[in-house]
């Protein structure tokens, strides 16, 4: 779903997360989420990492490598839903993956999202299949934005593992800038119902939260929907990312409960996918490094006459480009999410760089990986094509590059 990117025409209407961490809380005086002072006015951004980031984004590394080996992604790329549940449970659990940015008061940890980022660095680098974009990216800044109730009540759900969360703000075969309410809310009594179909929601067949954005009286309003009554059907759709799952969801009078106010619910979706871009250029980053320390290894290991292939020149230049690459999206994934945690008015171009620069490190890492990898690159039994796929995907989820370029120039007024 190619296309133009959500939000092109919305006014950003960002929520604030606060709270302090009760985990690797931050030392008095004004600092970046990164740990170094910020100078009064917010001309000087440090985006160097904490000594308490990096043990977060080991523990992530070593947790990852252990509870999800690629061997274990392909069993889970064979399930309809493409779902690992343990894995899910024991991120929430262990890692205390879906509460690093919420507050305190909410049970999360109350840090922010440099910290998701470092995370989401490290599930890209492993291809987790989990719902960590959708429930973290999504569903939790949307929620964070909405009203008190809809807080309380669910995002405790969320932090602990208890429920995964998904956002559907699309009608079937729309592109990802289409801002028409896939849905229709109707009063039923003291309550509201909503009917309509919706795709690709992602992770949509295993969310626990759904949150759907749909016409009002009052204009688009984001609504929170149980998936397991009467009147929800979901049904898993196929994709070239086997490691991410999508579905379509078909509502008919199904109970819903408002999550924004009346008439704000594409600001609420507009402000989740400018966190969510900052969770995937996170994913992507993991993932090209991924494709980056394969290509280097394999570059050292496989010898053509008499030398390692790493020995020539136009395998060097191939991974030393992609390098480049990788660093200039990480620089700039870092910065977009020490924007989304002070909640700058920068967040929309930030998050909207953040994205399209990953994304071409991240395909022009995976294809290189192919082809320094040669025949065995293109084999089904080769992890080459995983990543490959991954990147392609996630190059086109919620608007391809060019989308983006547009939206940022949109947005800087060029």
């Amino acid at each position: 779903m190619a296309g133009g990117v959500p939000g092109d025409t919305v006014a950003h209407d960002l929520g604030r997360h606060g709270g302090s961490a009760t985990q690797h809380r931050r030392r008095t005086g004004a600092r970046t989420a990164q740990g170094a002072p910020a100078r009064e006015g917010g001309d000087l951004v440090s985006l160097e990492i904490t000594a308490e980031q990096e043990a977060l984004r080991e523990t992530s590394r070593r947790f990852l490598s252990e509870a999800t080996p690629l061997s274990r992604v392909r069993e889970v790329m064979a399930t309809d839903t493409v779902f690992d549940t343990e894995l899910w449970t024991r991120m929430a659990t262990e890692l205390g993956a879906l509460g690093l940015a919420v507050p305190e008061e909410l049970g999360g940890a109350g840090l922010g999202y440099p910290e998701v980022s470092y995370l989401a660095e490290e599930a890209g680098r492993a291809l987790a299949p989990g719902a960590l974009l959708a429930t973290a990216g999504l569903a939790v800044p949307a929620l964070m934005a909405g009203n008190e109730r809809a807080r309380a009540r669910l995002l405790p759900r969320i932090v602990d593992g208890a429920a995964v969360g998904a956002v559907a703000w699309l009608d079937p075969g729309a592109d990802w800038s289409s801002t028409s309410p896939p849905t229709r809310a109707a009063r039923d009594g003291h309550g509201w119902t909503l009917t309509g179909d919706t795709s690709p929601v992602l992770d949509g067949a295993v969310a626990d939260v759904l949150l759907v954005l749909a016409e009002h009286p009052q204009g688009p309003t984001v609504f929170s929907v149980e998936p397991d009554q009467a009147g929800v059907t979901r049904t898993p759709l196929p994709g070239l990312d086997q490691t991410r799952g999508l579905a379509r969801v078909e509502l008919d009078g199904a109970a819903a409960e408002p999550v924004s106010a009346p008439g704000a619910g594409r600001a609420m979706v507009t402000t989740a996918l400018d966190h969510a871009n900052v969770v995937l250029a996170s994913e992507m980053v993991g993932g090209a490094q991924a494709c980056l320390d394969m290509s280097v290894e394999y570059a050292k290991e496989r010898e053509q006459f008499g030398r390692p292939i790493g020995a020539f020149q136009a395998v060097k230049h191939k991974c030393a480009e992609v390098l480049v690459e990788v660093e200039g999206a990480r620089s700039m994934t870092r910065y977009a999410a020490w924007c989304a945690s002070h909640n700058t008015a920068e967040l929309p171009t930030a998050s909207a760089i953040a994205k399209a620069t990953a994304a071409e490190a991240y395909f022009r890492a995976a294809a290189e990986n192919v082809q320094i990898h040669g025949g065995i690159g293109f084999t089904w039994e080769h992890d080459a094509h995983l990543y490959f796929k991954r990147a392609k995907t996630s190059q086109m989820l919620f608007g391809d590059t060019g989308a983006y370029r547009r939206h940022v120039a949109d947005l800087i007024g060029i």
